[in-house]
């Protein structure tokens, strides 16, 4: 009986895949058995980031009054394994395979998400345990983030890149728009720390998914790899590349804008607009209205405009949302457009990131990426520490709209300066790499399967 039962359920389950392929178009990736397995796990783990990027910062305004200078070193403490360990940990990516790694750092993020409900039922939750806590995030995310961005590498074919992250940018928009809302019920329900459970168990579900994609890649290290001349060559590689020097100082800026506001933007929809968790949550959709549009449309507005002033137009995006809020009425007025500013900063982020991730995966070659990956987050991230602790010392000092004006401010001004830089304005396509001969140097040596077609 229970065997007929599981036959029962997996005929349709097979079923309900061959109704889904029928609505595809023919090319599309989701048609492709592993990219569908990688996507869906995004989504799940995306639908649980979501309760955490609510819950977590909540328990710290509402449970224990932090100030904005708190908020602000809390954002910091995600930031700060970025600057320490991304780049030794991209030599020691570039020497092992990577769907482990990914799947590891999904297990991890689930203890480490639990540990918060954990302490509150112990008695010891504090600021300091929320410090350890996006600290331990942060290193995960340095090791485990990098890995899931070689992957979809490994998983799609290079031309097809801003098409994928596109995709993975509309995976995550269904978890911003059912996620919020249900994220706030759920906050008012049983409370901001209980509720990052159920983050804690979405993570364990989406690593049991990647569990089952298969990758064959080997990684054999060279028998006269040394680890300081390969992070060197990484870093040299980077260095070199005017194009990737472009992205990183642009992005950078726009990383440090968008820290400096984030740490407020709870402080300032709870304190200064009066919402409560449920219509923080609510107001949180707006984020996922933004990622689909942005998602849907964002890989054609990139072939119109081409990669380049796509991305710049995102910068532009975003810091008219922070402008806005900066100077909105605290009243209804105000509450809509804090709603807004959320739909325009995921609208504008998508337009940035699947066009960034795309432009340094494409000009890359393959023995180099875990290095290039970590070498560029390293170098966007060391801006977003002091943008945090900035927007949380203006946000106590000058007032929460301080903080809004720089970041929005700020990143108008990065759109015009960005829109008269060559290198990113006259990008029509995506670049191709550069031989590998030419920089491979000591590091190990990988056999990579060809991605699916």
């Amino acid at each position: 009986m229970t065997q007929w039962l599981l036959s029962l359920k997996e005929g349709a389950l097979i079923r309900l895949v061959r109704w889904l392929d029928g609505l595809l178009p023919r090319e599309d990736l989701l048609r492709q058995a592993t990219y569908r397995r990688l996507w869906t796990s995004i989504l799940i783990s995306s639908f649980g980031g979501q309760v955490t990027m609510l819950a977590l910062p909540l328990t710290a305004a509402v449970l224990l009054h932090a100030t904005p200078t708190q908020m602000g070193l809390l954002t910091a403490m995600e930031i700060v394994p970025f600057v320490l360990f991304s780049l030794p940990s991209g030599v020691w990516l570039d020497r092992v395979r990577k769907l482990p790694v990914y799947v590891i750092g999904e297990s991890a993020l689930s203890l480490v998400v639990a540990s918060v409900p954990l302490a509150w039922w112990l008695g010891g939750l504090s600021m300091t345990w929320l410090y350890v806590v996006g600290f331990v995030i942060g290193t995960v995310y340095t090791t485990a983030g990098s890995a899931a961005q070689i992957v979809l590498t490994q998983v799609v074919a290079r031309e097809r890149l801003v098409e994928a992250h596109a995709k993975n940018a509309l995976a995550t928009s269904g978890a911003e728009v059912a996620g919020p809302g249900f994220a706030g019920a759920l906050i008012k329900l049983v409370g901001a720390p209980l509720a990052l459970l159920v983050d804690a168990v979405l993570l364990l579900v989406s690593a049991a998914i990647l569990r089952g994609i298969v990758v064959n890649e080997e990684r054999l290290v060279r028998h006269d790899a040394h680890f300081w001349r390969d992070l060197k060559t990484g870093v040299r590689f980077v260095a070199r590349h005017h194009l990737l020097v472009a992205l990183a100082c642009a992005v950078g800026v726009w990383q440090m804008c968008h820290h400096a506001a984030i740490v407020v933007q709870i402080l300032f929809a709870t304190r200064t607009l009066g919402l409560s968790e449920q219509a923080v949550g609510l107001s949180y959709m707006g984020m996922g209205l933004g990622t689909i549009v942005a998602s849907v449309y964002g890989n054609r507005i990139s072939r119109r405009l081409g990669p380049g002033r796509c991305l710049t137009l995102g910068f532009a995006v975003c810091g008219a949302g922070w402008a806005m809020l900066a100077l909105a009425p605290a009243n209804r007025y105000g509450v809509a457009a804090f709603a807004l500013m959320l739909l325009m900063f995921s609208a504008g982020a998508v337009l940035v990131f699947i066009n960034f991730l795309a432009l340094r995966q494409a000009v890359t070659p393959e023995p180099l990426l875990g290095r290039m990956t970590s070498t560029m987050r390293w170098l966007i991230l060391i801006p977003a520490g002091p943008g945090a602790l900035l927007g949380g010392w203006l946000g106590e000092h000058l007032g929460l709209r301080a903080s809004l004006g720089f970041a929005g401010g700020t990143a108008l001004l990065l759109a015009a300066v960005a829109s008269r830089v060559p290198v990113i304005r006259d990008l029509r396509e995506l670049p191709t790499p550069e031989h590998d001969d030419d920089w491979v140097g000591a590091e190990s040596a990988g056999i990579v399967p060809q991605p699916s077609r």
